[in-house]
């Protein structure tokens, strides 16, 4: 990873802003994401964005946590919070904004127990794959106190196969609809390829229940978004 996510933060972050980031997938062309909504405030936010910081409790863990926007919200109000991201100029601008407990590390590594998990701005991006979701869900339980609860937010992104005829155009031989190659650029450079997974509720249900975990669906967006509260599964008495 050449970690150009990261240099764009840092350019805005140190006055440099002079361009943004571009986007594209698999199934969908170039697009611009603005670096200045990656530093939003609050009042800026999406609502299910809103609603998970709202619902956080305790120790928190910010998974993904780019420049820090959620976490400092937290941290604010008086939340424990710790944040962690893959990108190394992400965690720098995080704690040059003032997030407190910011660390470069992959969930997957992470081995500390937390009351409330976030994963936000489509969080099930990062277990890449349909296949890989259960050994991420897996993970992502045994890093739960008791009580303990993940947030995370995704998109059926069915919609994009749609054709004008109100038909959809996806080959039912191919993988899940969801999986995409994700591709970035900045300032002319290209970042290397990377999976990315969008997740429709009733698959993320499906998959929550073969590892023990209830999957409640918290609220809905304008455009086929949601976010879901995952708990672990109460245990039966026999």
């Amino acid at each position: 990873m050449k970690d150009l996510f990261g240099k764009a933060l840092l350019d805005y972050q140190n006055g440099n802003y002079t361009e943004d980031i571009v986007t594209s997938t698999s199934i969908s062309g170039e697009d611009k994401l603005p670096l200045p909504y990656l530093f939003r405030n609050f009042k800026d936010m999406p609502s299910l964005e809103q609603r998970a910081l709202k619902l956080s409790k305790g120790f928190v863990l910010d998974v993904g946590c780019g420049s820090g926007s959620h976490s400092l919200y937290l941290q604010k109000k008086g939340r424990k919070v710790k944040a962690i991201d893959i990108s190394i100029g992400a965690i720098e601008v995080a704690k040059q904004r003032g997030v407190l407990d910011a660390e470069v590390k992959n969930i997957l590594d992470e081995t500390e127990t937390f009351d409330t998990i976030l994963l936000l701005m489509n969080g099930t991006g990062i277990f890449q794959e349909l296949s890989q979701v259960s050994k991420y869900l897996s993970h992502l339980k045994s890093l739960l106190k008791t009580g303990g609860q993940i947030l995370i937010d995704s998109s059926d992104i069915k919609y994009m196969y749609e054709d004008e005829d109100g038909g959809f155009w996806m080959d039912t031989n191919s993988s899940y609809h969801g999986e995409l190659d994700y591709f970035l650029s900045y300032k002319g450079k290209k970042e290397l390829p990377m999976k990315w997974l969008y997740l429709d509720f009733n698959t993320l249900n499906l998959a929550c229940e073969t590892i023990g975990l209830k999957c409640e669906l918290v609220l809905e967006g304008e455009h086929f978004d949601y976010l879901a509260r995952l708990i672990p599964a109460e245990t039966r008495i026999l």
